[in-house]
This record gives structure tokens, C-alpha cells and sequence, in this order.
């Protein structure tokens, strides 16, 4: 039997959703390593960009042949085109975050200034893991003036990634300036912080999408 519109658009939110929390929870684990001061536990943390790809495009090919089938108009027209574009973030997200949960575990290490390092990777990390969060339930909400408060929450977590990677940013070159000898580890551990601040910038991005669903306006690139 043909499912109903209404029946595959659900079907897609949900593999959107799936796709959205193997992505939240890599993140979540990788907070808990930070708070916990137990960088071993992100070598467990299960993070296939690979399958990330696969059901992204699965879920695409769902989306192209709901269009070809229902021609669907206006807000729905807008909402699927939505989610075409929020896939591709959600994968950029999943990539992001296995960087950094690689590179930091790789760089991590007693000979460097830990306590500098994680006063601001935690907040940073933190503050992605909101993003995220925020931006998911967007998905499951109907109404307008709570999607765009929530709309703005995430704004502000990603605001608060940008604040966050520049002062750590400043604080690790002061450390590479007394110990050049371990520059080549705090560069590293550097760039892997900054994924998670591109992190919450795909959240940003996701939940503008949400937003354009719902409301309409112009796709910020």
C-alpha cells in the first residue's frame, strides 16, 4: 500500500533524527572524557563517517523520490528541500566531530598544560553538545515561536564556541611561546578544538534550515 505524504515525510524526519544522535551521543561520550579527565574513553567511541555517508544518502534518495511522487508546494516543497540540505550538515557535524575526538586523543598528553587545555575545551565541548541537542528537538517541533526561541538559543551556544576558541586559542600560543618543543602537540590539539567550534557552526546552519522550513525567508550559505 502507498504511504500517505504525511507517512514518508515522518519516515525521513525519523532517519534524519537517527543520523542527528549518532552524532550527538560521539559528542556527549566525548564530554564525558573531557569532565572525567579519562581521554581513553574516546578511543571507544563508535563514529563510521562512512555509515554517516550511506544512510545520509539513503535518506536523500527518500527525499528525491517523495518530491517525484508528490510534488508537494509551498512549505512542504520547502521542508523537504530542508531536509536535502540538513543530511549534508549532519554528515559535516559527524565529520567535525571524529576529528577532533582522533586528533585530541592523538595529541593529548601529561607533558602538556592540561589544566589550560580543558578550562576551555570543556565549556567549548559543552556548548557544541548543546548546540546539537538544541537544534535535534527543533526537528519533532510544530510551533513557530518556540522553534525560532529555540532557533536562538542555538545561536547563542554557537556564539559562546566562538568566544571560547579564541581564548584558548590565545592561551596555547602563549604555552607553544614557553615550550616550542611541544608546539607540533598543541597546534594539533588546537585544530581539534576548532572542529568542534565548526560543530556548532553546523548547528547553526541546521537549525537556520528548520527555521526556513517552518517560515520561509532566505537560505543563509
Amino acid at each position: 500500500m502507498l504511504k500517505t505524504y504525511e507517512e514518508r515525510v515522518e519516515i525521513i524526519r525519523n532517519e534524519i533524527k537517527q543520523i542527528g544522535k549518532i552524532v550527538l551521543e560521539a559528542n556527549k561520550i566525548s564530554l564525558k572524557a573531557l569532565k572525567d579527565h579519562d581521554i581513553s574513553l574516546l578511543k571507544d567511541i563508535d563514529l563510521s563517517l562512512k555509515k554517516l555517508v550511506s544512510r545520509s544518502n539513503e535518506i536523500d534518495n527518500m527525499i528525491v523520490a517523495t518530491l517525484a511522487l508528490y510534488s508537494p508546494e509551498a512549505k512542504d516543497l520547502r521542508e523537504m528541500v530542508s531536509y536535502l540540505k540538513i543530511t549534508n550538515e549532519l554528515v559535516r557535524a559527524g565529520s567535525n566531530s571524529k576529528t577532533f575526538i582522533k586528533t585530541f586523543r592523538k595529541s593529548f598528553s601529561e607533558e602538556l598544560d592540561e589544566a589550560t587545555i580543558l578550562e576551555y575545551a570543556i565549556p567549548l565541548q559543552k556548548a557544541a553538545v548543546n548546540a546539537l541537542e538544541i537544534t535535534l528537538a527543533m526537528l519533532d517541533e510544530h510551533n513557530e515561536k518556540i522553534i525560532e526561541e529555540s532557533f536562538n538559543k542555538v545561536l547563542v551556544e554557537e556564539s559562546k564556541t566562538d568566544d571560547l576558541y579564541a581564548m584558548v586559542e590565545k592561551n596555547i600560543l602563549k604555552l607553544i611561546s614557553n615550550n616550542y618543543e611541544l608546539s607540533k602537540d598543541y597546534f594539533n590539539l588546537l585544530s581539534s578544538l576548532r572542529r568542534l567550534e565548526k560543530c556548532a557552526d553546523r548547528a547553526s546552519s541546521i537549525a537556520n534550515l528548520i527555521i526556513f522550513a517552518h517560515i520561509g525567508g532566505e537560505l543563509d550559505q
